[in-house]
């Protein structure tokens, strides 16, 4: 096999490519394939895009935030490739070329925009250095795996050093804004941020302390720098931002009120790749084509019901989604997995307030977990009508004890992919590979 050419090896790669799909799965396999007969080829090919990759990560909002930078750019007239199976690992980034490659080895595409899991993106800046990087915040999630929060601060202060362009920072943030500290001499830093209305709304991880009023309360934050993007307000769907001065407004359609921030972040991330070039009409007009990343509030029809799966990792995640609608018009389920991509350490869920849940209580509790978090419910008195660890079980009785009403799932990652595999059974459910 070490005798091959790249270019037979790159064939090879994408035979393999198109079989996993045709037998359901594994699309990262043939990244691992090529990760040893050809270590540089996502380095070589990455190299050859006139505007060079982007890397967004952080702790929460990266699918959705680089969903919406991909449809962004597009709306701008560039070509983006992207690893959309979501993948994190370079093999991941590696089957996603194989897959839109043609068969003369061409990638039809100006630029790169990857999400990438703090960790991983330390391996991948090491072998190709970005030109933008968009770093969204630090907060703790999947400790187990990761280690201290300053150890994921660390991970995302390697991307940051290893920009070449412009780094984008959430100046919100603290640890995030600062990572513009040791940057190569020559990148360009910019920011986005929050009107003082919003930011009691999006606390860092060191300001999720409760108020006497069971809010989260801002406390000291350093300075902020000007930033290129505000969000100023929002009502509903409706956005307004501040972009370099210019008030303008915009519609998204995504569950959740962290998602009108991850736009504010995306939108920074365009204006910082298009500069002067950047066409303000056609990026606000595309926002509000933009649809939820699968789990990230997805919402699928079930029975002639909508159900919405939203994904929860860490408190603040958790919490911004609970905020987001009023727990009375929903049936609603909890399914708490504890899993290695969940994060085996489930200790964080003591750290969300589910006062909120009390008026429309929780349907079903189900998961690995299923005890831990209803006892959790308990512990803020929150009605739970069942829990049941078979997930499947539980899945059909919620659904049926639902009787019409608009459903949504909290779920965290394994227990989300379990999910959605069985909602395909019943409803169309996007593919994710």
């Amino acid at each position: 096999m070490e005798s091959m050419s790249r270019p037979v090896v790159r064939l090879v790669g994408q035979g393999i490519r198109y079989a996993t799909k045709l037998r359901g799965g594994g699309s990262a396999f043939p990244g691992l394939v090529m990760e040893k007969l050809h270590p540089n080829f996502v380095a070589q090919e990455l190299a050859k895009l006139p505007h060079g990759v982007v890397v967004v990560s952080g702790t929460n909002g990266k699918t959705t935030t680089t969903k919406m930078v991909v449809q962004l750019l597009e709306s701008q007239g560039l070509k983006v490739f992207t690893n959309r199976t979501g993948s994190n690992f370079v093999r991941g980034v590696a089957a996603a070329l194989l897959g839109e490659m043609s068969l003369t080895g061409k990638l039809d595409a100006d630029i790169a925009v990857l999400e990438l899991d703090e960790a991983h993106a330390v391996h991948f800046v090491r072998m190709v250095k970005p030109r933008y990087s968009l770093l969204l915040n630090v907060l703790r999630d999947q400790l187990d795996r990761f280690g201290e929060i300053d150890t994921t601060c660390r991970m995302l202060a390697s991307v940051a050093g290893a920009t070449t362009g412009t780094v984008v920072l959430n100046r919100e943030d603290p640890r995030i804004l600062s990572l513009a500290e040791n940057l190569l001499e020559g990148t360009k830093t910019s920011y986005f941020g929050l009107s003082d209305k919003l930011r009691v709304l999006f606390p860092s991880d060191d300001q999720m302390r409760l108020g006497p009023d069971g809010k989260a309360q801002v406390v000291s934050r350093p300075q902020r720098p000007a930033a290129a993007v505000t969000l100023k307000d929002f009502k509903g769907t409706q956005a307004t931002f501040d972009l370099d001065g210019q008030e303008v407004q915009g519609t998204i359609n995504l569950y959740g009120v962290y998602n009108i921030f991850n736009a504010a972040a995306a939108i920074a991330l365009t204006r910082a790749v298009m500069g002067e070039k950047l066409k303000t009409d056609q990026l606000l007009a595309e926002l509000e084509h933009i649809t939820p990343a699968f789990g990230r509030g997805e919402t699928l029809t079930v029975k002639g019901q909508t159900l919405q799966l939203l994904l929860v990792k860490n408190p603040s995640g958790f919490r911004l989604s609970l905020a987001s609608a009023d727990a009375r018009d929903y049936s609603t389920m909890i399914t708490i997995n504890d899993a290695y991509a969940d994060g085996r350490d489930v200790s964080w869920l003591w750290d969300v307030d589910f006062h909120s849940l009390i008026n429309g209580g929780v349907s079903m509790v189900s998961g690995v977990r299923a005890y831990d978090m209803a006892l959790r419910l308990e512990h803020d008195e929150v009605p739970v009508e069942a829990v049941n660890e078979d997930l499947e079980q539980a899945l059909a009785t919620f659904i049926t004890r639902s009787q019409g009403r608009p459903m949504r799932i909290f779920c965290t990652y394994t227990a989300m992919l379990a999910i959605r595999k069985e909602l395909a059974k019943i409803t169309d459910v996007e593919a994710i590979s």
